[in-house]
């Protein structure tokens, strides 16, 4: 399987045919993968974005808390729009808003582990200078990053079982 998905990486780059890295309905992990990394950017920005807005304009620093939440939950959305439109076309799961509830699940674990990890460099180095702070997010957005695509992957959007699909 890993091998084919391989093969099938290595034809299009020395056909030179790259739009299907980009175009198509595609099972390889490793082409969902270099999409799931757009649409991974594009859905950070808007957290970032939103987050911004909110926090500078609408609800200011008493209510961070709150601005980074409907950020984090926008994000969210445009991450699973994108997601299923571009990247996850055959979902284990039937009814989209049970779908959605794993998909938002998934990302709050990865939410989780982007805190845990945080907190943790901060405990180890027990430095809270920006620097630390820098590298420790780079560090748990990365794992967070992987978290997130491989539990998708593997939990809501792994090519359907042929016996499944009998039935």
């Amino acid at each position: 399987m890993a091998q084919s998905n391989f093969q099938e990486v290595k034809d299009i780059l020395r056909e030179k045919k790259f739009g299907r890295l980009f175009v198509g309905d595609t099972d390889n992990t490793l082409i969902q993968f270099f999409r799931y990394c757009f649409v991974g950017g594009f859905a950070t920005v808007v957290d970032w974005a939103v987050s911004y807005i909110l926090f500078r304009f609408v609800f200011h620093e008493q209510y961070a808390v709150a601005a980074n939440s409907i950020s984090f939950i926008c994000g969210l959305i445009v991450n699973y729009l994108i997601s299923t439109f571009w990247i996850f076309k055959n979902s284990k799961v039937q009814n989209r808003f049970v779908e959605f509830l794993g998909f938002a699940a998934i990302g709050l674990v990865g939410l989780l582990l982007t805190m845990g990890i945080t907190k943790l460099f901060e405990l180890w180095l027990a430095d809270t200078t920006s620097a630390y702070q820098i590298i420790a997010k780079v560090i748990s957005t990365a794992v967070a990053f992987l978290w997130n695509f491989f539990a998708r992957k593997i939990l809501l959007y792994s090519k359907k079982d042929e016996s499944v699909k009998d039935q």
